[in-house]
């Protein structure tokens, strides 16, 4: 139930951000879909057969574990399904959000992240780009988060619909009126929003880490409202990573063994 309701949703909103982003680029840029593409989805296809044959449903039944053995805040509290929900997609997505900081800030987690950082075009397929091995310490991190907060089992399955669709959405090439970006970025991180962490800059790819919520970036001082250079002509990707190695699937994936901690 699980997978078919993430890959339905992941379906569904790739079809109409990669169609959108077709019909109203917001960056009018050499897409290089015919390079890119192949990579990027075969990343995503190659982590979901891997994890779907190794340790599928392991953060759901981990919610489950934590709920039937009163493990966990939430747990504790005695609350209602309603609060616990609520509280579990806001407490998950706070953990998105320090894992995110953390990948950027510990020498060997960015070894693995700056896979994701290496594509030099900024699109929705961005949004599934992640070694195989960020995807196992990700997975992790929810399990451990899901044991301490006592997260709601229903909870657990939306917030990694929620998870997968943002990505999805905040990394399309996407025109959304500037009026409808400003507000809906002070829920949501938006495609202009978190473009900014895609660029070149260090300064700026160490902002805007949010995934869902914007709050997390503002509350904590790491919001950036807008790229130095404009969002038509700023760059994306990183400096050291520009050539074959960021656009073949084989050099994504051996991509740590070879470049320096920025």
């Amino acid at each position: 139930m699980d997978m078919s309701y993430r890959l339905g949703a992941f379906l569904g909103m790739f079809f109409i951000i990669a169609l959108w982003e077709f019909l109203s680029p917001r960056r009018d840029e050499d897409q290089q879909r015919s390079r890119r593409w192949p990579v990027n989805l075969g990343l995503v296809t190659l982590n979901s057969i891997l994890v779907r044959f190794t340790v599928g449903g392991l953060i759901y039944q981990s919610a489950l574990l934590a709920q039937q053995n009163h493990i966990g805040l939430l747990n504790w509290a005695g609350s209602g399904s309603g609060w616990n929900l609520v509280m579990t997609l806001i407490m998950l997505d706070l953990t998105i959000y320090g894992q995110h900081v953390a990948s950027h800030k510990i020498p060997l987690l960015w070894k693995l992240h700056q896979v994701h950082h290496t594509d030099p075009v900024y699109d929705t397929t961005t949004g599934v780009r992640f070694h195989p091995l960020e995807i196992f310490f990700s997975l992790g991190v929810k399990v451990v988060a899901v044991f301490l907060i006592g997260a709601d089992p229903f909870a657990v399955i939306l917030f990694e619909v929620i998870l997968n669709t943002s990505a999805v959405f905040n990394h399309g090439n996407i025109a959304l009126p500037l009026h409808v970006d400003r507000y809906l970025r002070k829920i949501v991180v938006t495609p202009d929003m978190h473009r900014v962490h895609h660029s070149v800059y260090r300064e700026e790819t160490d902002s805007n880490y949010g995934f869902a919520l914007s709050v997390w970036d503002r509350l904590f001082g790491t919001y950036r409202d807008q790229p130095r250079d404009g969002h038509e002509k700023m760059r994306i990707g990183l400096p050291y990573a520009r050539g074959k190695e960021a656009i073949t699937l084989s050099g994504v994936i051996t991509m740590p063994l070879h470049y320096p901690p920025k």
